[in-house]
């Protein structure tokens, strides 16, 4: 096992949780601090300035959306990604944990390799923020974007303008949820106005032309590229 600088903040108020969690991360080297209540937790990431923070919802003291809103609030905080860990999974609460500002939201029961996946892909974009280029290469797919060009599998693929900007905003940050608001007026801006149906129309045709599993519906809230 290699030891890394990566620091993950574990956040439950359940002490099972944090030593079943805390341990597969810990196996795979990440560093690993714990939080049990909201409050603890944003003491602990203003300290400790962690990469990752997994949060559950539900705890004493404070919830983890209001101390998601709280960190979201915190200057040295700005690139923390934070993930909700939580037994709730109704689509409400999903939404509200988008608008409190999380990058993804988990459900529980989760088996520790699936989590482990997800938090290796959460943790990509920290390495994706630290390169600004005009060329990606996601999930084997080359996206130019000087030259509106995409190649997957040696072939180009040839996309009419807003969808190659709707693809590369949502393969810039691979596992990232956009929101519809966001993808509006980052690949519309202030354009003729559009309606909601015109992104799924564009998703529809990118699914068609690139592969259906790489775009994921994100009920209620948006759209996400998984690699």
């Amino acid at each position: 096992m290699k030891k890394t600088q990566t620091k993950i903040l574990l956040v439950d108020d359940e002490p099972d949780i944090l030593e079943i969690v805390g341990y597969n991360l810990a196996q795979e080297g990440y560093q690993i601090v714990t939080a049990s209540n909201g409050k603890e937790a944003i003491t602990k990431a203003q300290k400790e300035l962690p990469e990752l923070i997994i949060m559950d919802v539900m705890m004493a003291e404070m919830d983890g959306m209001e101390a998601c809103e709280h960190i979201r609030k915190i200057p040295e905080l700005n690139n923390v990604i934070i993930t909700f860990l939580t037994a709730r999974s109704e689509d409400y609460s999903q939404v509200a944990g988008f608008d409190a500002g999380a990058d993804d939201y988990i459900t529980k029961p989760i088996k520790p390799k699936v989590l482990v996946s997800k938090v290796k892909a959460l943790l990509r974009r920290l390495k994706e923020q630290e390169v600004v280029t005009d060329t990606l290469n996601v999930g084997g797919i080359e996206i130019n974007r000087e030259e509106y060009k995409i190649i997957k599998d040696n072939v180009e693929i040839s996309l009419p303008r807003k969808e190659f900007e709707l693809f590369y905003l949502l393969a810039s940050k691979p596992g990232k949820v956009f929101k519809r608001d966001e993808i509006l007026d980052k690949v519309w801006g202030n354009e003729v106005v559009v309606g909601g149906r015109t992104i799924d129309v564009h998703i529809r045709k990118l699914r068609e032309k690139i592969g259906e599993d790489l775009f994921k519906t994100i009920k209620g809230v948006g759209y996400k590229f998984e690699a």
